[in-house]
């Protein structure tokens, strides 16, 4: 019994080490989070600096942000990833 649960918690830990953010390989600059043009498409409080400190030391961040629509109020969660193929953005209802 205790080598079976030794040996669970060994499989639980790697899993979560693997599933740990990661700061990318190359450092996300002002440029690549202008190219994608968030800050027209969205009205987020955070600023960029605050961003790209998160984006360069976890590879990834979560805000909280609303559309940018005249006259028009949606709340989204607008989610950064850092990955090697460059910075995605992903964006879910509040």
């Amino acid at each position: 019994m205790k080598k079976r649960l030794s040996l669970l918690s060994i499989l639980l830990m790697t899993i979560l080490l693997v599933s740990c953010s990661l700061p990318p390989a190359t450092p996300v600059t002002r440029q690549d989070l202008m190219q994608t043009r968030v800050y027209n498409k969205y009205i987020i409080e955070e600023s960029h600096e605050e961003l790209l400190y998160s984006l360069n030391t976890r590879g990834e961040v979560v805000v909280e942000g609303k559309r940018n629509i005249p006259g028009k109020n949606f709340p989204v969660y607008i989610k950064f990833l850092a990955t090697t193929g460059g910075l995605h953005v992903l964006e879910y209802d509040r």
